[in-house]
């Protein structure tokens, strides 16, 4: 009888398995997807203009963490890998933030403009400019005294995170005003050369014109001429 009991519960037991593994298949994969829709979202709703944002990298990493970092997010979110819709979106921001890091004079450039936003913080905080970021008062800000005084509670990466965020898109204003300066005059350039080429065109036309009608003027010179020779030839005369 119990060994009855044994089997039964046996055949039990491997008959759920192979159920139990499919289900846990399936929310495995239905996991992995929502987490790759959840990345797909994060990239797009990242700050443009700073590709470590984007890419979710530290100011310091090296060239070969941004390219790991690079192939684990793009194939995460390939957009043959995932439904969202946006996925070829979040992936062509994912490429242009890994060439912009790659880059080394726009990464200088990058570096440079974060690198004053965070000494201008530091400044406006009264605090050292050479404090590294894991400095215990940095670390503990939000639960300084005096800073607690003036309202400003925000976490020390938060309040960089968002003064970065402001020094950067003044640097995109000022470097859209200069292509629009550039534009300008690009075109106030043009507008000079096609005046100087329609000058120059009026110019040959006229010149034309004055060669074509050069024999009529001395025809009308001669016939004027010989009119006046005739006059002088004719006699006065005398009255009385």
């Amino acid at each position: 009888m119990s060994s009855e009991i044994g089997s039964t519960s046996t055949s039990m037991v491997s008959s759920s398995t192979p159920v139990d593994a499919d289900l846990e298949q399936l929310l495995s994969r239905e996991a992995s997807a929502f987490q790759r829709e959840l990345e797909v979202e994060r990239i797009l709703k990242s700050f443009k203009l700073n590709p470590y944002d984007i890419l979710n990298l530290g100011f310091t990493a090296k060239p070969e963490d941004i390219k790991r970092r690079y192939r684990q997010l793009s194939l995460f979110i390939h957009p043959d890998k995932t439904a969202h819709p946006r996925a070829p979106d979040a992936f062509d921001i994912l490429k242009k933030a890994e060439a912009e890091l790659s880059d080394t004079t726009k990464r200088e450039e990058l570096d440079a403009a974060i690198a004053s936003a965070r000494t201008t913080l530091l400044r406006s905080l009264s605090l050292p400019t050479s404090l590294a970021d894991d400095d215990p008062r940095l670390r503990n800000l939000a639960d300084d005294p005096k800073l607690r005084e003036q309202g400003l509670t925000t976490p020390w990466n938060i309040m960089l995170k968002e003064k970065i965020k402001e020094v950067l898109i003044e640097e995109e204003v000022r470097r859209r005003k200069a292509i629009k300066m550039n534009l300008a005059n690009e075109g106030l350039e043009a507008r000079k050369k096609e005046e100087e080429v329609a000058a120059k065109k009026r110019k040959a036309e006229e010149d034309k014109v004055w060669e074509e009608t050069r024999e009529q003027r001395v025809d009308s010179w001669r016939s004027f001429a010989n009119s006046g020779k005739k006059k002088k030839k004719q006699k006065v005369a005398i009255l009385g």
